[in-house]
């Protein structure tokens, strides 16, 4: 599969809060031997960072971010697997909990 390096990817839907369609969280990635890394900002998030790790399709990452509200930091950790776009490009289907509640959000590359 190709390296992320480089790549961009907007949230379009996510279970644990609306997508603002007009500002969503854009995600840049950085990739090299099997690490990856990136930043993201947009709808409620002010900045963040993700750093971890890619086995084939499935990414591992822990991350960081500021609301724009303020606020305490949200940490947490997330798992997310590669697919093909039937749009053209990728995506990413994210895992992650948060206060210990599951949840799903998709990435689509921006082309």
């Amino acid at each position: 599969m190709e390296s992320l390096e480089g790549r961009v990817f907007d949230m379009v839907s996510s279970t644990a809060s609306r997508v603002d369609p007009d500002s969503p969280t854009r995600f840049v990635y950085h990739e090299a031997d099997g690490v990856i890394w990136g930043e993201y900002a947009g709808d409620t998030v002010r900045t963040g960072r993700f750093v971890g790790t890619r086995a084939g399709a499935r990414i591992d990452v822990r991350f960081v971010h500021a609301l724009l509200a303020g606020g305490e930091p949200v940490t947490g950790e997330a798992s997310s697997r590669i697919e093909e776009d039937p749009r053209g490009g990728l995506r990413l289907v994210e895992d992650f909990e948060i206060d210990g509640v599951p949840h799903m959000s998709i990435c689509a590359e921006v082309r």
